[in-house]
């Protein structure tokens, strides 16, 4: 007779109904591929979870190629009958804008969006 243990999956916490599995996962930040790592990945609702030592390579990932600390806050301000976003220097930088280059702006689900073509 063979005696088998029942392995008990951890539940996702997000859906609560998935379990976690073992899977690489491609990691992407601001649109920059940063590499295949090891998560947890919820078999139903697909949110993965990496551990500290895994984040701290996507971190390590990240600031290699120029993207850590891109994400910032800004003001909305007022200019004449229009709301204006400044772009902060080092957003423009990596993004190589410049002054009168020309963007597309839309809504998309709540959110505002500028496209600019560099």
């Amino acid at each position: 007779m063979v005696n088998i243990k029942k392995i008990k999956m951890k539940k996702c916490p997000i859906c609560e109904k998935g379990n976690l599995e073992k899977k690489k996962i491609k990691e992407q930040m601001f649109g920059v591929y940063l590499g295949e790592f090891l998560a947890e990945v919820c078999d139903e609702c697909n949110e993965s979870f990496t551990d500290e030592e895994t984040t701290k390579k996507i971190e390590e990932a990240a600031k290699e190629k120029g993207i850590w600390g891109l994400g910032v806050k800004t003001k909305i301000t007022k200019t004449g009958n229009s709301l204006a976003v400044r772009i902060p220097k080092k957003i423009a930088d990596f993004l190589n804008l410049k002054e009168g280059i020309e963007a597309y702006i839309h809504p998309d689900a709540g959110r505002v969006i500028v496209e600019a073509r560099v």
